[in-house]
């Protein structure tokens, strides 16, 4: 079960991470996500565990709690969407003057 951890302190680590979810059964993973350019967390990350009811023991156990002066907000988590990063593809506008093109007379 992929489980989804929101409002992370910056100053929280993989491995702290871990040892949270550790309390309620295996942990297959766990990722926080940084920014590709910075390097620097986002504030939330995704933790796998194997089990679907230990899963959502720390999902109940874990959200709402405090870990370094934050409140974690923990939830299953939601599959991707196609359209990460941006626009999607049926919105870009082509050419100049708004994307309308302009005929010559």
């Amino acid at each position: 079960m992929k489980i989804y951890v929101g409002n992370l302190s910056y100053d929280v680590t993989e491995e702290e991470l871990r040892r949270e979810f550790l309390a309620f059964g295996k942990v297959e993973s766990v990722n926080i996500i940084t920014d590709k350019y910075s390097g620097r967390p986002k504030g939330f990350g995704f933790v796998e565990m194997p089990s679907v009811s230990e899963g959502q023991a720390a999902i109940t156990a874990l959200n709402g709690k405090t870990l370094k002066d934050r409140t974690l907000n923990v939830s299953a988590a939601r599959p991707r969407s196609d359209n990460r990063g941006g626009e999607s593809s049926g919105s870009r506008r082509g050419g100049g003057f708004g994307g309308e093109k302009h005929r010559r007379y």
